[in-house]
């Protein structure tokens, strides 16, 4: 039995009607390198089996304190049943790559049963019309509710079911099961004892205040950070439909590092940051609905210490970085997003990186989850723009990874829409001695995004922009291995500024500009996982 914390009680209280909470991703195996070339679903029933022990999440489900008085806890499932969680099922025909993000769209939108472990897994066989993959493979949805864990404790959850060899690793023996079921009284005793303990946590806070604001002022006082005009309203604010879209651009790592040489100083995370300002750019450019004021992208921040790595659940904090969509210029665009993503930085540390955990420990669990229903209920989360969309940077691991001995070849990350927020990207390293791809994935309300293969075109365009204007030499050195491509494609790659030029046409030519934008997809040795 585990209470939650105050900031992975809040994604339970975010849940509102058409927006779960919940984080995921698809991976994609080839069953080539499985003993006999093929895995079978009862070896994968009987791998996770084995491996439930290595996590509590697997068999723990939301227990509410009586009355509301506390968080609630995590507490084992006396009827917890593997095979509801884990289930098989074949990709529609024609068994494309639009049909593979159809289907995690819908899987994606569909909420988990709070009275079970919020967990789901999804074993898709049919991809051998993915372009670009093996025959053969097969790929795995997997669903965790954000309470139970954020993008960065994802990945290393997703470590537990993986190996990094064909061969199927052996675990150390599970421990006869005993579920621990809390009863009504030792959640309300503890409840008691928050109670007593809230005025001494409020005071700490409160303690804060003053060094907080004194790092605050100096800050301002040496141009650390400067004040951000607030975000404009675009297509993605307003209320969340209950439908998904989901898809995803890749890039050669190697590609996205030469583009650093554009801002000397600046960061894999910059140059993304820099993509989506683009794409972003002249997706609402070529329906008219550009911003006159650059948009804001709120990018979470793991702040586990290095003791804390291993922990589960949530320890992000927030920043808000300018994306400076109104430059035109993509060099200087680049160099601003340097700027804004170095005053973040240093804003977020003169805040400090625990003070948005410490806060939500304090908050009333019932009251948080009142408050937002509310204020969803009358607008209020649509009345205010503070971010425009969501970009988080998962790492995948630096080494090849296989599932049941099947090789892991693909993965993107799907991330939970937001009040007032209908687009949120994932930036997914699967780098190993320095080669791999950037996956930049996305999940965004339908009727906000209706037309994502558009979006991916505009995404590449941003990106082949900015690696047309490096130097010559560096662009010849970088040209074999431009983009890595989404598995539909299936021609080569228009040169990069004309691919820029054809992007920006809009909606209308997405079919065209789709076809020739896209590079050809290329071998890949791809990793994954989510905030």
């Amino acid at each position: 039995m585990q209470q939650l914390s105050g900031q992975d009680a809040m994604f339970v209280h975010a849940e509102l009607e058409g927006m779960p909470q919940h984080i995921g991703g698809i991976s994609i195996y080839d069953q080539g390198t499985a003993r006999g070339g093929k895995v079978r679903f009862k070896q994968i029933l009987a791998l996770m089996k084995s491996r439930l022990h290595l996590s509590p999440i697997f068999r723990r489900k939301l227990v509410a304190v009586p009355f509301g008085l506390g968080q609630p806890y995590w507490a084992d499932d006396p009827d917890f049943d593997l095979e509801y969680h884990v289930r098989h099922i074949a990709l529609p025909k024609p068994g494309d790559w639009r049909q593979l993000c159809i289907l995690a769209a819908r899987i994606h939108s569909r909420p988990l049963a709070r009275d079970k472990p919020l967990w789901e897994m999804y074993i898709i066989e049919g991809l051998d019309n993915v372009h670009g993959l093996p025959k053969g493979c097969f790929g795995m949805l997997l669903k965790v509710h954000h309470a139970a864990m954020d993008g960065a404790a994802g990945s290393r959850f997703m470590s537990l079911m993986l190996d990094t060899s064909p061969l199927v690793a052996d675990v150390p023996e599970a421990p006869p099961w005993e579920p621990d079921v809390p009863s009504r009284t030792s959640m309300l005793a503890k409840a008691y004892g928050d109670v007593w303990r809230a005025p001494g946590k409020i005071l700490g806070l409160a303690r804060q205040a003053i060094p907080i604001a004194l790092r605050l002022r100096k800050g301002y006082a040496e141009h650390d950070f400067e004040p951000r005009p607030p975000a404009p309203r675009t297509r993605f604010q307003g209320r969340i439909s209950p439908h998904r879209a989901v898809d995803a651009a890749r890039f050669d790592f190697e590609s996205v590092r030469r583009i650093r040489q554009l801002c000397p100083g600046s960061t894999i995370n910059d140059v993304m940051l820099a993509v989506v300002s683009g794409g972003l750019r002249r997706y609402l450019e070529g329906r008219d609905e550009l911003p006159s004021n650059g948009m804001v992208a709120g990018c979470p921040i793991d702040v586990r210490t290095p003791q804390e790595q291993m922990a589960g659940g949530n320890m992000v904090g927030f920043m808000g970085v300018g994306l400076c969509s109104d430059m035109a210029d993509p060099v200087q665009r680049l160099r601003a997003i340097h700027q804004e993503s170095q005053q973040a930085k240093a804003y977020a540390a003169a805040v400090g990186p625990k003070l948005a955990l410490e806060l939500t420990d304090v908050l009333p669990g019932n009251l948080v989850a009142l408050g937002l229903r509310l204020a969803s209920a009358t607008g209020l989360t649509e009345s205010s723009v503070m971010f425009n969309t969501v970009v988080t940077n998962v790492p995948g691991p630096p080494f090849q990874q296989y599932f049941c001995g099947a090789r892991l070849v693909d993965a993107l990350s799907l991330g939970p829409l937001l009040p007032n927020i209908g687009l949120f990207h994932v930036v997914y390293s699967a780098v190993q001695n320095k080669q791999g791809t950037i996956t930049l994935s996305f999940t965004a309300c339908r009727e906000m995004l209706p037309d994502p293969a558009h979006y991916v075109t505009c995404l590449e365009a941003a990106f082949a922009e900015l690696l047309a204007l490096l130097p010559e030499a560096e662009r010849q050195a970088a040209k074999p291995s431009v983009a890595a491509a989404k598995p539909q494609a299936r021609r080569r790659a228009k040169a990069p500024a004309k691919a820029a030029r054809k992007a920006s046409a809009g909606p209308k030519s997405k079919r065209k500009a789709t076809r020739k934008a896209t590079p050809k997809a290329t071998p890949r040795t791809t990793t994954k996982a989510g905030s």
